[in-house]
This record gives C-alpha cells, sequence and structure tokens, in this order.
C-alpha cells in the first residue's frame, strides 16, 4: 500500500470516527435533556397521565377555541416525553391525584376539578364566582392583592406544579380567567419548561401568576409573569370576619346573656 492510500484510508477512518463520537454525543445530550424532561413532568417512558379538560357554560358545554389550543400543546409535550394519555372531562375525573401526571385546564367555573384543586393544594387563592357579566367577575385574590380582568385587554392566569409529597406524580394546573390565557399559559410552559425546572427544581411544587397583554390585537403572544405567588397560593387565607367558627349573632346572645346574667 503506497503512502497516498494509506493516508486516504487513515482519513476516511478518522472521519468515520469522528463522526460515530459526535453522533454519540449528541444522542446523549438528547437523552440527558429528555430524562429531565420527563423528571420534570412526572412522565417516565411508557407512564400513564391524565388530561382533565373544561367545558364553556357560554357555549352549552363545547370546548373554547382557545382551550383546544392548550390541550393540543399539552399533548405535544406528553408525547414528546413517551407516556400515554388519556382525556377526560372533568365530570368523568372522579379520582384522586398523585398515582399520574395530571393535567388540569380551565378555570374554577368551566372545569370543577380545578375549584377542588385550588380548595385542596392551593387554598390562599380566591376567584370571584358568579354572573359572568357581573363587576369583578374571575377576579383572583392571591396574598391580599386582587387581579381583575379586563377581557381582550388583560388576563390573568396561573400556571402551576403541585407535588404535595416526594414521591407523588404532579398535578400541572392551568388556571386563567379566559381561554385564551389558558392557551398561553400552556405554550409558556411548553416553551419555557426548562428554565423552571432549573429554578424550582425537577420534582419543586411552584404556582406562577401570568398575565396576558391585548390579546384582542395579539392572542395568546404577548405574556408577562406577574410574580411568583406559591407562598402566598400555598398559604390559606385568614377567614372572613364572622367565620372563624363562631356566628356573629351566637357572639351577640352570648354577651347579651352575660349582661343579663350580671344583672
Amino acid at each position: 500500500m503506497d503512502d497516498s492510500l494509506r493516508e486516504l484510508v487513515l482519513g476516511v477512518a478518522a472521519t468515520g470516527l469522528g463522526a460515530a463520537i459526535g453522533w454519540s454525543f449528541r444522542a446523549f445530550l438528547w437523552r440527558r435533556a429528555l430524562r429531565r424532561k420527563q423528571r420534570f413532568f412526572g412522565l417516565p417512558d411508557h407512564s400513564e397521565s391524565v388530561l382533565v379538560v373544561n367545558r364553556d357554560p357560554a357555549a352549552e358545554g363545547a370546548v373554547a377555541r382557545g382551550d383546544v389550543f392548550a390541550l393540543l400543546e399539552v399533548t405535544s409535550l406528553i408525547k414528546d416525553c413517551g407516556a400515554q394519555l388519556r382525556v377526560l372531562t372533568a365530570h368523568d375525573a372522579r379520582q384522586g391525584f398523585g398515582e399520574r401526571t395530571e393535567f388540569c385546564i380551565g378555570g374554577p367555573v368551566s372545569n370543577p376539578r380545578t375549584a377542588a384543586h385550588l380548595e385542596a393544594l392551593l387554598p390562599g387563592v380566591h376567584i370571584q364566582a358568579g354572573p359572568h357579566r357581573e363587576p369583578g367577575h374571575g377576579t383572583y385574590t392571591i396574598g391580599g392583592e386582587s387581579h381583575r380582568p379586563r377581557k381582550g385587554a388583560v388576563e390573568y392566569v396561573l400556571l402551576a406544579r403541585l407535588a404535595p409529597e416526594a414521591d407523588m406524580r404532579p398535578v400541572f394546573l392551568i388556571c386563567g380567567q379566559t381561554s385564551v390565557s389558558n392557551q398561553a399559559a400552556a405554550r409558556h410552559l411548553a416553551r419555557h419548561h426548562k428554565r423552571l425546572a432549573r429554578k424550582h427544581g425537577g420534582t419543586g411544587t411552584f404556582c406562577l401568576l401570568l398575565k396576558v397583554v391585548s390579546s384582542a390585537a395579539y392572542g395568546p403572544d404577548v405574556v408577562e409573569v406577574v410574580g411568583d405567588v406559591t407562598r402566598a397560593a400555598l398559604t390559606p387565607a385568614p377567614a372572613p370576619a364572622g367565620q372563624d367558627g363562631t356566628e356573629d349573632g351566637d357572639v351577640a346572645e352570648g354577651s347579651a346573656q352575660d349582661s343579663a346574667a350580671s344583672a
């Protein structure tokens, strides 16, 4: 074998070896990123997950357009993790949480399961219910601060990862004041899950308040992070006056009886 042929063979071998090493390294990085993503979402290979969808009361129980897009964002995340998906309505999801990862979409009016999660896992969040046209409908009160929606101008949404115990699969809660805000939160989760995992830990609990700006013009694309409200959301709000276990009337009656006895 002359020198030219030898150099050619060595060059081809070096190129092949370099390509193999590069491919192996890229595969390693891809697998590591996938494992981190699976850990954050609680979705190892072939695991089960539940997607609880809401129903829009104003649309005779149909799923609103923005919520459909939110479902697509979440479904893509689940498929990327290699997990299995089961879609349920809020009325059909009569089961506990923690055994499988759950994605729950919609506010407490359109999704009763959201209302249950708020009461059990985020007792510091109060959402004003009632008729849609009632002033203040849908206002979020967290840590003493109120966030009132102005449809098409300013809309708020809670994005939370809830895992009360280390060995429990998480509940991802997307609780928006409108379907557009639900879509915005689902997109934020899909795009920024790496940053969220670095900041809050791969298995940590967090609750973020997001603000969707000018949805009438920009749809779900312009989103601001108002803040991390985890501590306030996890802390039960103080009971209103007269609801601490003793009725005002009982207190008044007892005081009157004490006065009569003293006389």
